[in-house]
């Protein structure tokens, strides 16, 4: 057995273990969401804390499909040509959060490289017609980098969503292993674009560790972060969907990922979440709510 697919299959830590859900509020996310034809990152992306997330009655909506056009050697979203738009995703997405009664809802999207906008558009129309429909539900959006285009950043933000997140989601150094089709500076400039055209904006971004950054690397994105005006951060570790992906390097402790907070607030973030098991998304309502 090689020597890659002995790491893939090694024991992750005691701290990584997660449990699996299967309650009411479970079934019942899974089933409306089944119903609506509607797709999540929450499964798409195997996030670890799916069962946590949808007991406590809360999911991220994945918007634009769910086949993306770049290929992040972390992500396990499906990649290749994507199917055409669905015209009435973003009513479907507003009524399955009226339906599901969520207080906070996060709405994010493949990349769509293909489209002009990038998608802006259809973001705009999810975050009005959730409004519509819940005017006392927080809206998060999760965006892509648009291609840097301002145009595109500003279409979504003036749907006015409370928080606009965009993930560095690993330090410079990876980008061209890690993130070959992104770009590191570009997305610097959209969380910096993303507070000129809207100063009172609350900005929020987050990346991975564990696929071989070192510390004083994991400390400069922070910084270069905090440097773009970000007010909320996430850190969590990496963790290898298949042993096609790219190999988990290094294993943080919780005592670590204490220690990235502390640094992180010392910077001036207003709000950190960081530990083995977070990702850009969880908890997010505790941020603003």
């Amino acid at each position: 057995m090689d020597a890659f697919i002995t790491a893939f299959m090694r024991r992750h830590p005691d701290w990584l273990k997660v449990k699996i859900g299967g309650g009411n509020d479970f079934a019942k996310i899974k089933s409306i969401l089944r119903d609506a034809k509607l797709h999540t990152i929450c499964e798409e992306a195997k996030c670890p804390n799916i069962a946590e997330c949808f007991e406590r009655g809360t999911a991220v909506f994945l918007i634009l499909g769910n086949i993306c056009t770049r290929n992040c050697k972390y992500c396990n979203v499906k990649h290749g040509v994507p199917l055409s738009l669905n015209p009435n995703e973003p009513k479907d997405v507003a009524e399955s959060v009226k339906e599901l009664g969520l207080k906070y809802a996060v709405i994010t999207s493949v990349t769509r490289d293909d489209l002009e906008d990038g998608g802006a558009s259809v973001f705009y129309d999810t975050v009005k017609e959730i409004k519509k429909l819940n005017n006392s539900c927080k809206i998060e959006v999760l965006i892509p980098d648009f291609g840097g285009s301002e145009e595109a950043l500003k279409k979504v933000v003036d749907s006015k969503p409370d928080v606009v997140n965009h993930n560095i989601e690993v330090a410079e150094e990876l980008f061209p292993e890690i993130r070959p089709e992104g770009n590191y500076k570009v997305s610097l400039e959209v969380l910096k674009n993303i507070k000129k055209i809207d100063k009172n904006v609350r900005l929020k971004s987050g990346f991975m560790v564990g696929l071989g950054e070192n510390k004083d690397q994991i400390v400069k994105t922070m910084q270069d972060l905090r440097d773009s005006d970000v007010d909320f951060l996430t850190i969590g570790q990496y963790l290898q969907p298949t042993r096609n992906h790219a190999e988990i390097k290094t294993y943080y402790s919780p005592k670590e990922f204490d220690e990235f907070k502390k640094i992180a607030m010392d910077l001036g973030f207003k709000h950190v979440e960081s530990g083995p098991l977070v990702r850009s998304s969880y908890h997010a309502e505790e941020a603003i709510c």
